[in-house]
């Protein structure tokens, strides 16, 4: 499975590895932590490592849940949900929050979070969270194979209609500081993560902007 100089596998016939490295490699990769409500009004907290931003304008984000779990149905049902960003002081809690709770469990009861109404869409935010995005679902996808065979995953995506960021986040140039929110990023393995720093920072300008 192997040649001299670089290890290779085809994922059909598995990888042959201690772990997936899949996820490592893609990695680190921000975190969904979404809050959702069912249409009877029970709310769920849950983080999603397959996440990220899709859009500028209008913006739209998407996560991917392997599973039919209780956001995905939520969101379906009520169209609306919020991410929240998931920060180191927030580690535990948004871990605590992947607990496989009951139906009618409250996660952010489990995790030690305060639930805080949105403005726009009918969902708690995570009030200790610095920044939340409040959106609507624009589309929910079953994955499928390239045979066209359909996966048990299904990506939801939303645009943003309502965003709230904490003001220290802003500098006096109105920049957000990434750095400064000190967000999570899954990392492959099942317990790894990374944080990062200021000091990690490097700028390139496009080439089309230095004409």
């Amino acid at each position: 499975m192997s040649s001299e100089t670089h290890y290779y596998y085809e994922p059909a016939a598995g990888h042959g590895l201690p772990h997936d490295p899949l996820n490592a490699i893609v990695g680190p990769r921000p975190i969904g932590w979404i809050s959702s409500v069912s249409a009877a009004g029970q709310r769920n907290l849950a983080p999603y490592s397959f996440f990220n931003c899709f859009n500028y304008r209008p913006p739209i984000i998407g996560f991917a849940s392997s599973g039919w779990k209780d956001s995905v149905a939520n969101i379906v049902e009520t169209g609306e949900f919020v991410w929240n960003l998931a920060t180191r002081p927030l580690a535990e809690a948004m871990n605590n929050s992947s607990a496989s709770l009951p139906r009618d469990g409250d996660e952010f009861a489990f995790a030690g979070v305060t639930p805080l109404p949105g403005r726009k869409v009918a969902v708690d935010r995570v009030a200790e969270s610095p920044v939340h995005f409040e959106c609507r679902l624009s589309q929910c996808i079953q994955l499928q194979t390239a045979a066209g065979e359909q996966v048990e995953t299904w990506l939801v995506l939303g645009e943003v209609v309502a965003v709230h960021i904490d003001r220290t986040l802003l500098d006096q140039h109105g920049l957000y500081q990434t750095a400064a929110a000190q967000p999570i990023l899954r990392a492959g393995g099942p317990t790894a993560y990374y944080a990062i720093s200021e000091q990690q920072r490097f700028d390139l300008v496009r080439p089309d902007a230095r004409k």
